[in-house]
């Protein structure tokens, strides 16, 4: 018999499997696409501001979002896993030494900020792929060959541009 756990982990599976979510944490300000039903329609509101709050609770994980509209302080609270939340972008991250920032409600303006986290890039690309050893020893004929047919370009081609560097200088210079 399956836990109630159990079942929450695969639910969450199930919807990281067709939904991608960024990994942010508190202090990163990010912009969460909301789906908003009006009648028949239905639409996507984004709500921009500074992350606040993280739980990670398996199926119940929440966030909140702090933003100030009009000078005036909103916050509002979302299920991590909800179908209402259709996107969650990370505009910039942001370097906190807590868990819960939630001594920003007493903050305005400038003791309010928070300072933006580096990222250090490094010269390695990590991504690439490497090259691939062929093993057929035909294949490698073949490649030798064309390596070959190539040189026998250039080299048709540098004595073509010689020529021509001869044509341009005889014209060039002055008639007697």
């Amino acid at each position: 018999m399956k836990n109630i756990e159990d079942i929450n982990r695969e639910s969450v599976k199930k919807i990281l499997s067709s939904k991608k979510i960024a990994d942010f944490s508190p202090g990163d300000t990010i912009k969460v696409g909301v789906k908003i039903i009006e009648g028949k329609r239905e639409r996507i509101q984004y709500f921009e501001g500074v992350c606040i709050a993280k739980k990670n609770r398996d199926i119940n994980s929440s966030f909140t979002v702090r933003k100030i509209s009009f000078g005036e302080g909103v916050e509002r609270t979302f299920a991590l896993y909800s179908p209402n939340v259709s996107s969650i972008k990370i505009v910039r991250s942001g370097k906190v030494r807590r868990a819960k920032l939630y001594y920003l409600r007493d903050r305005k303006g400038k003791s309010a900020r928070i300072a933006e986290k580096i990222k250090k890039k490094i010269g390695i690309d990590i991504a690439a792929e490497p090259k691939k050893v062929l093993e057929n020893v035909a294949s490698d004929e073949k490649i030798i060959k064309e390596t070959s047919s190539d040189k026998k370009k250039t080299e048709v081609s540098k004595v073509k541009n010689q020529t021509s560097d001869k044509k341009l200088e005889a014209e060039n210079k002055p008639k007697k």
